[in-house]
């Protein structure tokens, strides 16, 4: 072997195996002649016992049967056990890993007996993970309320149902709507009318259980309910007329206004009123669309359930309030001295005994913060003056700071600069001198403003500059409103008693209360000027 004397025979069948024998093969001469190892190994896996055993563990490994190796014969193991040399001296290797005995990938646990390993074969199929089940989170029409909940409700919707087998009346529904809905009660009328698209007179159980429930309107959010109910199907989004009926019905049920009975026309001032406040507030775009995300973003729902719970109307202060309906309904019955429902630029420079500049009304009349839906030229009619008063009287609020941002911006470029601020002071200049007050001068008022607004550049000024700022109303207040820049600067100690023991009330809120104190005084013959002001201020004070 060493001298290569013995042939090689590429026929596998005339190879004897004993020449595979290398025991007298030294590692050096392996090294120096690797060909011959090679050609040994070649020969050896021709054999036909090598060619047996192998087909037999690629089939073991393709039926996934734990590789194992037994001797096929004394000549194949004689080859396979002593083909080529221990890499270690004898009785120095080391222990195979001993074999699980199951069928999990863990390690032996001492003592415990050998097994086949699962990890024998390769190509071992592994089985597919269990797949997760995600649940349903769309529903096209809305996801179906809980079981649990619909047969509640249907329960007591039996219940109320039950002895009218016509279904139930108008005047009978309120229960339905207050008890299965969860809705004000003063829109009991409206969703009748809605689920009664016959207009038979009445609504079965069945028609109720298909609209409210099978539909998934119970599972809705209140203010998504309020919209789908109130608005018209071919919209998507309401418009004053979708509150009308609503209202009629509050004006009808409520205890607190049921003084208003005997007065139609004032029943059809204070629902527009209120219409007016809700879009002045919500519609935030004031193209007169009230979208279902500007009802969601508003307090409208949440004023709706205090109005139906609350016997006096007044405490509902968003909104609800006769009494500020009826100080709105004053102060332009003040102004509009010819009662021909409409308000010209000499009417409102009346206004707050002159409170207000002549440039900044005629900004107003100019229609730059909002267009008038008044249809007389130079003319504003009532919609036009609540939407007015709410901006004067409560300047805290973003439409306000955006609806005197825009008359202040004489271009129109959205910044507001130190040139246009000087347009409008020049006047309130003017006017303190006349009054003989001592004039304070732009460029000090400028340095106040930077002050209390902090802008982001002290060039100019932005929409968000003003509204980030507590202060704003105190701006346009030096601006163009003389009588609240005089009570700023002398600091009134009562409008700071007022603030500090009420925070929650708006700046409308005082406003509003104030004046109809001071307007039922006058309704009561008494004269508020004329040895009465300690009453006056008492009584405000009492009522606060």
């Amino acid at each position: 072997m060493t001298g290569m004397d013995v042939e090689l025979s590429t026929d596998g069948a005339c190879l004897d195996p004993e020449l595979l024998q290398l025991a007298e093969v030294s590692p050096m001469a392996l090294k120096e002649n690797p060909q011959v190892a090679e050609h040994l190994y070649n020969q050896w896996l021709s054999l036909p016992e090598t060619v047996r055993l192998v087909k037999s563990l690629i089939e073991d490994a393709k039926a996934g049967i734990t590789l194992n190796v037994p001797s096929t014969s004394a000549s194949a193991n004689g080859a396979t056990s002593s083909a080529l040399p221990s890499m270690f001296p004898a009785g120095s290797a080391p222990p195979l890993s001993p074999r699980s005995s199951s069928g999990s990938p863990r390690f032996m646990k001492r003592g415990s007996g050998a097994g086949p390993s699962p990890f024998g074969s390769p190509l071992k199929l592994i089985s597919e993970p269990e797949k997760e089940v995600i649940p349903q989170f769309y529903f096209q029409n809305g996801r179906p309320p809980p079981k649990e909940l619909k047969e509640k409700n249907l329960e007591r919707t039996a219940q109320i149902f039950s002895g009218h087998l016509d279904g139930l009346q108008i005047h009978e529904f309120k229960t339905v709507t207050k008890e299965i809905c969860k809705l004000p009660s003063f829109f009991s009328s409206v969703l009748f009318r809605k689920i009664d698209a016959d207009c038979s007179g009445n609504v079965k159980r069945d028609a109720f259980v298909a609209y409210w429930m099978n539909s998934n309107m119970m599972t809705m959010d209140t203010a998504t309910q309020i919209f789908n109910i109130l608005k018209h199907p071919d919209r998507s989004y309401l418009i004053q007329e979708d509150f009308k009926p609503v209202l009629r019905e509050l004006l009808a049920s409520h205890p607190g206004l049921e003084f208003l009975q005997g007065t139609p026309e004032f029943q059809d001032r204070y629902a527009e009123t209120v219409v007016y406040r809700i879009f002045y507030y919500l519609n935030r775009s004031g193209n007169g669309h009230l979208t279902l995300k500007e009802l969601k973003r508003g307090n409208l729902v949440a004023a709706m359930q205090h109005a139906d719970e609350e016997e006096d109307i007044n405490k509902v202060l968003r909104y609800f309030s006769y009494e500020h309906f009826y100080v709105i309904y004053c102060k332009f019955w003040e102004l509009d001295t010819d009662h021909d429902f409409l308000i010209d630029k000499e009417n409102l420079i009346k206004y707050g005994n002159h409170a207000l500049t002549y440039r900044i009304v005629e900004r107003i009349f100019a229609e730059v913060p909002k267009r008038f839906t008044s249809k007389v030229e130079g003319k504003m009619v009532y919609e036009d003056f609540v939407y007015f008063i709410l901006a004067e009287e409560d300047k805290s609020s973003e439409t306000s700071l955006e609806y005197w941002f825009k008359c202040v911006d004489l271009d129109g470029n959205g910044i507001i600069t130190p040139a246009e601020m000087q347009f409008f002071y020049e006047e309130q200049l003017h006017r303190m001198e006349c009054m003989a007050q001592e004039p304070v001068l732009f460029e000090d008022i400028l340095c106040q403003i930077v002050d209390m607004v902090a802008p982001e550049n002290k060039t100019h000024f932005t929409v968000s500059d003003i509204k980030s700022c507590k202060l704003s109303a105190n701006v346009f207040n030096i601006l163009f409103n003389l009588n609240k820049f005089m009570a700023f600067e002398t600091r009134d100690p009562f409008l700071i008693r007022q603030e500090r023991e009420n925070p929650t009330l708006t700046q409308w809120d005082h406003f509003a209360h104030r004046e109809y104190i001071r307007l039922s005084m006058e309704e009561d013959g008494e004269d508020a000027s004329n040895g009465s002001g300690d009453v006056w201020e008492e009584s405000i004070e009492t009522s606060s």
